[in-house]
């Protein structure tokens, strides 16, 4: 089924169940996606009920519009985002002349980001362009409860939904903060999510393995600018990433796990990018570390004001899965 959270004026909004077309929505008694993550084996019957009927009956449910949604949970208990794409941290490495620590390869990456508040998938992104504004495109899960020392296989049956999102990363506020020893906290603003989420089984066969293979499109300006496949060179699957973070705590029903920035193995500058046959970027950083590496310094700049970066992800006929997020630079806010 598919789920989106409707403005309403509310913090938490309104759940709504949207058609597969993503044309239609319908409310049920369940109030909030939280509450619904909450009471999953009670809250669902009702849902699919109301999904199933949807599909069924054209004349049921109201005209979906993806400008009036929050992020579907406009607020979570925690976000976690990992780094699972290796390529993406060895082209930062490489660029630096910096070697990736062999640990990384079988201990992910992952830092905590705010989860207070969200912005929609329609909304600004507001920054100062001297920030080194970027936006990084990415698959997220959002599971149930886990217990502390969960095992990848145990973590797989509590996927309950998956998202996209805008990682939107203020590049040149990293460094300095990285050099304290203590992470990223103000070069990382609020994240957009997709308007709608999804369950596992909406995917089909592109769910497999706890990953999603398909294609992750990123059009910056109305210009193509990637679309790697998620599913390839994931280290690390979301069962992995769900594990990591139950080491040492329980987790919470609506937590949130991002897979980073998703990036494709390519061979190099000039046949890496989507003008020269190659599957392209999902963050402005990476063809900048390109750059860097093969010319000795970044020629791509970061967003400025005004520009717009789309996101989102079709299936194999073609069909928006999860609608698409679309956020402006507002440096005038």
């Amino acid at each position: 089924m598919k789920l989106a959270t409707l403005n309403n004026g509310s913090r938490d909004g309104q759940l709504v169940v949207v058609s597969k077309d993503l044309t239609r929505y319908t409310t049920t008694d369940i109030p909030t996606l939280q509450f619904a993550l909450d009471n999953w084996d009670t809250a669902t019957p009702a849902l699919q009920a109301a999904y199933q009927q949807l599909n069924e009956d054209k004349s049921v449910g109201e005209s979906f519009d993806p400008e009036k949604c929050y992020s579907p949970l406009p607020r979570a208990y925690q976000w976690a985002d990992g780094s699972a794409y290796l390529n993406h941290v060895e082209l930062v490495r490489k660029a630096r002349n910096a070697e990736v620590p062999e640990s990384f390869y079988s201990d992910p990456l992952m830092y905590q980001g705010g989860s207070d508040s969200f912005i929609g998938p329609r909304a600004e992104i507001h920054a100062q362009p001297e920030w080194g504004i970027d936006f990084e495109a990415e698959v997220v899960v959002v599971s149930g409860d886990l217990k502390q020392g969960a095992t990848p296989a145990e973590t797989a049956k509590s996927i309950r939904l998956i998202m996209l999102v805008n990682d939107v990363s203020l590049r040149n506020l990293i460094p300095a903060e990285l050099a304290k020893g203590f992470g990223f906290f103000q070069s990382k603003p609020a994240s957009a999510f997709s308007p709608v989420a999804v369950t596992p089984d909406e995917l089909g066969d592109a769910w497999k393995d706890n990953k999603l293979h398909l294609p992750l499109r990123v059009t910056l300006n109305d210009k193509l600018f990637g679309f790697p496949n998620a599913g390839q060179d994931m280290t690390f699957d979301f069962a992995q990433l769900l594990s990591h973070i139950t080491k040492t705590r329980d987790v919470a029903a609506g937590t949130l796990v991002g897979s980073g920035t998703v990036s494709n193995k390519q061979d190099n500058l000039y046949g890496s990018s989507v003008e020269h046959g190659g599957v392209g970027y999902c963050c402005l950083a990476e063809v900048r570390m390109y750059e860097t590496i093969e010319t000795g310094k970044p020629q791509t700049p970061f967003m400025n004001h005004g520009d717009t970066v789309s996101i989102e992800m079709l299936d194999e006929q073609g069909n928006n899965i999860f609608g698409t997020i679309t956020n402006k630079v507002n440096t005038q806010y």
